[in-house]
């Protein structure tokens, strides 16, 4: 503790700056910079990497930076400081998911079968029909655009009995219907596994995942094979272990028979895990990597896109995300204004998503009344859609406000944000 604060003060005195100059960058007190500086107190995360941003160290304050636990991160508020303050809001943030044992799948996908007038008999003739398999595909983008406007927990049982329904058929098809419907089905399943990582169940969202690469690896695609290094790497990415993130992220950029539109993908995240690293240079790099390959993308296919298709501009939302992560909260709010509001108002997951990021960019950059309204806005959406993963942005949010504690905006907030991350996810 007492490195990283020696470190900081000597990178600050060396920029001419004095604690109140510093205290400006940063939007923390002067006070709480003297009681880092002289070791009395554990810097928070967030502080580490706009220190690191502000002064131009280029990771190499993060990497003194002491480990974080989460009461850590509540330190950064004073002495004599309301100490129960957001205090109940640091959990572990699991949520409940209910894993689907094979009597429960199987009923399922007889409840499905029969919902589409469909029997034991029936199967193999449907499963003979390629219009079947547009029919499941229509259900497929329902069930999608449903996940924007709805909890986990209500889409994730249907879409698990479809993808048991698919296999099924493909049990029955012919060869040349065989293999469209378990590229279908793998899609069903990495829905699913998406869904699950919402509810807040990281290995049901593992599991998912590999499940939807076997079925994808039976039907001779490997494009399911390597997104799925790229929806691990989201897993990673949001257990902040960038090490992890860009390592599976480079692995799937480098598959090159791979469409631009997967590798793109991948370079995005790959972009995420060097903002989460504090890497500016090699973030922009990947940044730049996934816009050029985007540009490059001429692909059309008739199968279900992989990856969100609700951001106009992909690479501009993830660059103000990472600019946050960089410890540029101006700069990050400027792009995610300008970019959430391209959002369609339909997709209330995505909004959720990146709105509660642009909120955290305007806390940290020490805009409270704006953070606070746009917060107050998003918990409308959030407590729909009961998303894990955007309820850590929430916390964050949460910890960031706790500096400005005694603000009446903040004040008028806290009871609805707390009753937001009191309740269950799905």
């Amino acid at each position: 503790m007492g490195t990283f604060g020696a470190e900081l003060r000597r990178m600050r005195m060396a920029a001419g700056l004095s604690l109140a100059q510093l205290s400006d960058l940063v939007h923390y007190s002067k006070g709480h910079l003297s009681k880092i500086e002289n070791g009395s107190k554990a810097p928070s995360a967030k502080l580490v990497q706009m220190s690191d941003a502000a002064l131009g160290a280029n990771g190499a304050l993060r990497s003194l930076a002491p480990a974080q636990s989460l009461e850590a991160q509540f330190s950064e508020m004073d002495e004599g400081d309301d100490e129960v303050w957001f205090m109940n809001l640091a959990d572990d943030g699991n949520s409940w998911f209910h894993p689907v044992d094979r009597r429960e799948a199987l009923a399922m996908t007889a409840s499905s079968l029969l919902g589409f007038g469909l029997s034991s008999q029936g199967l193999s003739a449907t499963a003979k029909e390629p219009t079947a398999l547009e029919v499941f595909r229509g259900l497929f983008d329902q069930f999608r655009s449903l996940g924007q406007t709805a909890s986990p927990g209500a889409v994730l049982p249907p879409v698990i009995a479809q993808t048991h329904v698919l296999r099924a058929l493909a049990a029955q098809a012919d060869r040349d219907l065989r293999d469209e419907f378990l590229v279908l089905g793998a899609r069903f399943a990495e829905y699913a596994g998406w869904m699950a990582q919402e509810s807040g169940n990281d290995q049901a969202a593992l599991w998912w995942t590999a499940k939807a690469v076997r079925m994808a690896t039976a039907s001779n695609d490997r494009e399911l094979a390597v997104y799925a290094l790229v929806r691990r790497a989201l897993v990673t990415l949001y257990r902040e272990d960038s090490e992890q993130t860009i390592r599976l992220a480079r692995q799937a950029k480098e598959s090159r028979e791979m469409p631009s539109r997967i590798r793109a993908l991948a370079a995005q995240r790959e972009a995420q895990g060097h903002a989460l690293a504090g890497n500016y240079k090699a973030c922009l790099e990947s940044l730049e990597e996934a816009r050029n390959l985007l540009d490059d993308t001429t692909e059309k296919s008739r199968r279900p896109v992989l990856g969100s298709v609700n951001l106009p501009d992909a690479v501009s939302m993830v660059t103000g995300w990472c600019l946050y992560e960089l410890g540029m909260p101006e700069k990050a709010s400027e792009i995610l204004d300008v970019e959430v509001a391209k959002i369609s108002p339909q997709a209330l997951r995505s909004r959720a998503r990146f709105g509660t990021r642009q909120a955290l960019a305007h806390a940290a950059a020490g805009q409270v009344d704006h953070a606070c309204a746009l917060t107050t806005d998003l918990l409308r959406i959030t407590d729909v859609v009961a998303s894990a993963t955007i309820t850590t942005d929430l916390r964050r949010i949460a910890r960031e406000l706790s500096r400005w504690h005694t603000h009446p905006a903040v004040r008028e907030l806290y009871p609805a944000l707390t009753a937001s991350l009191s309740s269950p996810q799905v």
